[in-house]
């Protein structure tokens, strides 16, 4: 049953991670919020972050619970209001314009017919470079929302267009959407 208050919350492999904890924390006091965590995302802020956050178990994979009949992503996908990649890596741009669905996120991705807000954060060559480009140009004309990036300094110590919007900014944007 599709609910009005369920976010889904996808985190990827980005130093700007800990501000989707951040995220998290401040959209569950209103929302619900089901995280989904790539691999590579748990290398930067765990499971269990998330989970005492949302209040929620953290999917990290498409094989976590297999007593159930009917994969976790798919009813998800039939329950979810929305959902917000942040931060959203040059990597899964790419999965998701391509529809290559190897995880759990890219299932979702796949999956949900919803609104889809990814928000981009990556060091400025990656973001400028012509194939996330036009990643970027193929997923907007689904109908996915660009929160950002904005302009500014990057954890690697670069500065130009690839940084993750701040938090208030992000929840503004969700809100909008929802």
């Amino acid at each position: 049953m599709k609910s009005d208050k369920l976010i889904v919350l996808g985190v990827t492999g980005s130093i700007a991670a800990f501000k989707a904890a951040d995220l998290c924390s401040k959209l569950a006091k209103e929302f619900e919020v089901q995280v989904m965590m790539t691999e590579n995302a748990c290398r930067f802020v765990t499971p269990v972050t998330f989970r005492t956050l949302s209040r929620r178990p953290v999917i990290t994979t498409l094989w976590a619970d297999e007593s159930e009949w009917r994969p976790r992503h798919v009813e998800l996908a039939d329950e979810a209001a929305l959902f917000a990649v942040v931060p959203a890596t040059a990597n899964f741009l790419a999965k998701a314009a391509h529809g290559i669905a190897d995880d759990s996120l890219s299932t979702f991705s796949a999956t949900f017919a919803g609104k889809h807000i990814y928000a981009p954060a990556m060091n400025p060559k990656m973001w400028a470079h012509p194939a996330c480009q036009e990643n970027v140009t193929i997923l907007k004309q689904r109908g996915v929302v660009f929160a950002g990036p904005a302009c500014g300094d990057v954890a690697c110590g670069a500065a130009g267009s690839g940084r993750m919007l701040e938090v208030p900014e992000l929840i503004d944007i969700i809100k909008k959407h929802l």
